[in-house]
């Protein structure tokens, strides 16, 4: 009586071999990883760009409809906490609405120019998870915030309510900045970077596209990229000093882009 042979596998591989497989499909991972890692911000980056071009198309309905001027109001609330983040009217705001939950800024044009496309005021592009949703939600009952600055009347005094419509409001004739050039620049990529302590105050880090660029709408509807390499495009209030020269910084940001070709 003949025994059987033990079954085998001829093409079984020895732990060896098995390690030298697990260390190609790594270094092929590694290899893979940065180009989806980039693939996947540059959608990000793509969408961006299409939420401002809607932003900027909504602009432009607004101002047909209010004798050219864009948005701008309402008036800032007399200020008693640092939560409020719109302390002069005008001011350049991410805001959507007050603490009153009155709309402000890009807020302004939720109700009639972007009700059917609320989301495209936030950037996919977030370095921080921000629930987009949450945040609409708050437009007419409390502080809102969007992904992007919105130059408002280019006001930078802090508490100040101008006694009259400021100027740069007419879309198709803002006028030039402080530096003398032509105001190009209305919405931009938030890159705020603040004290972590003032969380409590419902003041947080809000930057995008991993800071290394700043999408930008200009005032004739185009957008834009632009490196941030160098951080021109941030806003760096992390010592307490620069907190007070904030709007400063904001539209010093603004005038940036304006610069840009």
């Amino acid at each position: 009586m003949k025994h059987a042979k033990p079954f085998s596998y001829p093409h079984a591989f020895t732990l060896i071999e098995l390690l030298v497989v697990i260390v190609i499909v790594g270094i092929l991972a590694a290899m893979l990883l940065p180009s989806l890692s980039s693939a996947k911000l540059a959608g990000k980056k793509a969408v961006c760009l299409s939420n401002l071009r809607q932003i900027g198309i909504a602009l432009e309905m607004y101002a047909g409809e209010g004798d050219g001027r864009i948005p701008f109001g309402p008036t800032a609330p007399p200020f008693t906490s640092p939560a409020e983040l719109y302390p002069s009217t005008g001011s350049p705001t991410s805001l959507l609405s007050l603490r009153s939950g009155a709309p402000v800024g890009l807020g302004l044009l939720l109700d009639s120019y972007l009700a059917s496309t609320p989301r495209v005021l936030f950037c996919p592009g977030g370095d921080q998870l921000v629930n987009a949703e949450a945040e609409l939600e708050k437009v007419g009952t409390t502080q809102a915030q969007g992904s992007y600055y919105y130059r408002h009347a280019g006001i930078t005094q802090l508490f100040y309510t101008p006694s009259s419509i400021p100027p740069h409001l007419q879309l198709d004739n803002l006028g030039t900045n402080r530096n003398g050039t032509p105001i190009r620049a209305l919405v931009i990529d938030t890159q705020f970077l603040c004290p972590p302590e003032l969380e409590s105050f419902n003041v947080r880090v809000r930057t995008h596209h991993q800071r290394r660029h700043a999408n930008i709408l200009y005032a004739d509807g185009s957008a834009a990229s632009r490196l941030n390499q160098d951080g021109r495009f941030n806003v760096d209030v992390r010592s307490y000093p620069a907190l007070h020269d904030a709007l400063n910084r904001i539209l010093k940001v603004f005038e940036v882009a304006d610069a840009e070709p």
